[in-house]
């Protein structure tokens, strides 16, 4: 597998291309659940398997690297990325999961996109593991599936470069009270512990799909009222909760700032801090954050990097 320091790219993989479809790309036709029974009896579908179709539930949308790297830090054997696409090969014939990739004006796609297929329901429900997923699920658009891979992608580095990582949260729910209105961070939630400290972090991944500053300024209204009615132990914080906004990149990191500014928000007692998709593939992350500081002689907002110690290896 490449590392993510390997990785040169001047766009994030995870960001919106103009006129992107998604392509299904699994497979046509009926697949019996007899013969998917048969091919466990037998062996040809075995406990890697079924870790995959776990994390593939868990996640609902993720790529074969992703899902190589989560293998890893169960502790699965596996030897490559290539033995991991074997399998997802085998269950995809079989109609456990199924996959897409995406096209645009920029041309096919370099990575495909898998998420559950019927069988592969039935086959954790019978392991007792519970899966929530319906067809519709698969029906997603763009947008919405780039900012689930976009997120899996951080919560991955921190999981992987971060010393006080502790685990992680996929969909935290949090609470805007005066709206009454539950919603979730886009990104997920990490738990770090540094030296017996508790510290949350939540992301909101944001993506340039179409209309998409009205719906970040009223995500944000959401953030502010949560966090100014804030008291300890709401939605399972300690406290609050630091809020990371992640952009596909810089310019678009000031795009989501003037957003910001635009709508008016305080976040009582915090400040949100910004980040792009291709600062998680660097070797540390201890830079890996922004702020944006008022210029107090030139009147205007600039980009700072935030070092911190609580993101070192």
């Amino acid at each position: 597998m490449v590392e993510d320091n390997e990785i040169k790219t001047p766009k994030s993989p995870f960001a919106m291309r103009e006129n992107e479809i998604k392509v299904f790309d699994g497979k046509d036709g009926y697949a019996s659940v007899n013969q998917v029974v048969f091919k466990i009896d037998m062996g040809y579908i075995n406990e890697v398997h079924f870790q995959i179709m776990e994390i593939i539930n868990e996640f609902e949308f993720i790529t074969s690297r992703q899902i190589f790297q989560m293998l890893q830090h169960r502790g699965v054997e596996i030897k490559s990325q290539d033995k991991v696409n074997k399998k997802l090969e085998d269950m995809i014939k079989s109609k456990i999961i199924t996959r897409y990739y995406f096209s645009s004006n920029e041309g096919k796609g370099i990575y495909r996109v898998y998420c559950l297929d019927k069988i592969g329901k039935y086959l954790l429900n019978s392991r007792g593991v519970k899966s929530n997923w319906q067809p519709t699920d698969n029906t997603k658009p763009v947008y919405m599936i780039k900012r689930r891979l976009a997120g899996n992608q951080v919560i991955i580095a921190y999981m992987q470069k971060v010393g006080a990582f502790k685990s992680f949260v996929l969909n935290p729910m949090m609470f805007a009270k005066r709206q009454n209105t539950k919603f979730q961070p886009s990104g997920g939630q990490v738990v770090l512990i540094k030296n017996d400290i508790k510290i949350d972090f939540v992301f909101e991944v944001v993506r340039r799909n179409t209309g998409w500053e009205e719906k970040f300024m009223e995500k944000m209204k959401l953030y502010e009222e949560f966090y100014e009615n804030f008291q300890s132990k709401d939605c399972n914080f300690d406290k609050k909760p630091q809020l990371v906004i992640v952009g596909e990149d810089d310019e678009h990191l000031i795009e989501i700032f003037k957003a910001y500014k635009k709508a008016k928000v305080e976040l009582k007692g915090i400040e949100a801090y910004y980040t792009t998709d291709l600062r998680q593939l660097s070797e540390e992350l201890d830079t890996s954050l922004i702020s944006f500081k008022l210029d107090e002689e030139m009147q205007k907002y600039k980009m700072e990097i935030i070092k911190t110690s609580l993101l070192e290896k």
